[in-house]
């Protein structure tokens, strides 16, 4: 079959891989329909998480079952269905208290209690590199699903790939986002990030009842779709003044919510590059410290953005000071799954608006290049096997 594979840091190809095979009881093989490029997808592609090994991508992808194993009972051959991208066994201590991102059964070789940078990880993702289980992804014709009794979702009759496809991650991830804040109703969100998960949160905090939401991000192209799309209010991130536009804007106060939607990869000078070779650091934390900065007292800051790496100079002090709760870490997709999908099944909310660009899966090494040079105005980019 084709598939899209990463050789090493930089080298992605479209290659000839064997197929998929059934290899546990519980295991389903999917012929995929539509997959997505995700901004995760680039740590890997760009080095910083690291993967020794050529590896199929991919974490984003629904598809119709070609294959069931005997121990299926949730869904049966030719369901067409949308499945999270964490892998997780259902009935773990961690599965059942909801949080399948850290399943004790998905992730054989490496995990452990501690999280380290190097071992001791959580649950299995797809496509994520041998530390997270060393699992094929489905971009690709064909992929093996793990665990199916507990994470596919057959898709209702009627609704289109694209309808639903962001349920595998970034709608969960950007509702993880707001749900994690606890809100109550009429509070102030900055959402620092305006690509896909940004998108998704804003998306998520109107649902979730904000008052005032407002897009933190560099690049116009991804304010102007976020303020098209979303009804935001839009900040520019290289703006000097920007923490205290935030303050302003907010009685003086800051936002009762800040979200990092990016992670470790944003933007940076030749200084702070500088200083990450010096400190041994992945990226930058920049981001989340200016949540820290911008939320109030008393605020809540959640980080759905990726962090790879131990950051010097932490400030724990204003965290102190502030009084801040902070919440983080991978959605737990299985959590929401069916919730959203009835928001999306009742159209309480659209997430295909977001998608810029439709390719073949053959031109996937294209998708991933405008992708992460942010070339075309591309915000999302859906592969078609």
């Amino acid at each position: 079959m084709k598939a899209a594979v990463f050789h090493k840091i930089g080298d992605i190809s479209v290659d000839n891989v064997a197929d998929p095979r059934i290899e546990h009881d519980e295991d389903v093989v999917l012929k995929v329909t539509s997959t997505a490029i995700c901004g995760s997808d680039l740590h890997i592609y760009d080095g910083f998480v690291p993967q020794l090994k050529d590896q199929v991508l991919g974490h984003e992808f629904m598809g119709i079952v070609e294959e069931v194993g005997k121990g299926v009972t949730r869904v049966k051959k030719g369901d067409r269905v949308v499945v999270p991208f964490p892998i997780a066994c259902g009935h773990c201590f961690f599965c059942n208290h909801e949080l399948p991102g850290h399943c004790e059964n998905s992730n054989v070789d490496h995990y452990g209690p501690e999280g380290n940078l190097t071992d001791q990880k959580g649950g299995g993702m797809f496509g994520y590199t041998d530390l997270y289980g060393a699992y094929s992804g489905g971009q690709a014709e064909y992929v093996r699903v793990p665990f199916a009794n507990f994470g596919p979702r057959v898709v209702p009759d009627g609704m289109e790939d694209e309808q639903v496809l962001f349920l595998t991650d970034i709608f969960p991830t950007g509702w993880s986002a707001v749900d994690w804040a606890q809100m109550q109703g009429g509070e102030t969100v900055v959402i620092f990030g305006s690509g896909p998960v940004g998108l998704m949160a804003q998306k998520a905090a109107w649902l979730q009842g904000a008052k005032r939401v407002i897009a933190v991000d560099p690049l116009q192209y991804r304010l102007d779709r976020a303020m098209k799309l979303n009804n935001v209010e839009a900040l520019n991130a290289d703006d000097d003044d920007l923490i205290q536009k935030i303050i302003d804007m907010t009685n003086g106060r800051g936002a009762d919510v800040c979200i990092d939607a990016v992670g470790m990869e944003a933007s940076r000078s030749v200084g702070e590059k500088l200083k990450a070779v010096i400190n041994v650091e992945k990226g930058t934390s920049k981001i989340m410290e200016n949540c820290f900065k911008a939320v109030r007292r008393g605020g809540t800051v959640t980080i759905v953005g990726v962090y790879a790496s131990n950051y010097d100079n932490f400030p724990v002090f204003r965290i102190f000071d502030k009084g801040l709760t902070i919440r983080t870490g991978q959605a737990p997709v299985q959590k929401y799954i069916d919730k959203l999908l009835g928001l999306v099944r009742d159209g309480k909310v659209v997430l295909n608006d977001i998608i810029t660009h439709r390719l073949p899966l053959s031109e996937a090494t294209h998708g991933y290049d405008i992708f992460k040079k942010k070339e075309d105005d591309c915000v999302k980019v859906v592969l078609k096997p």
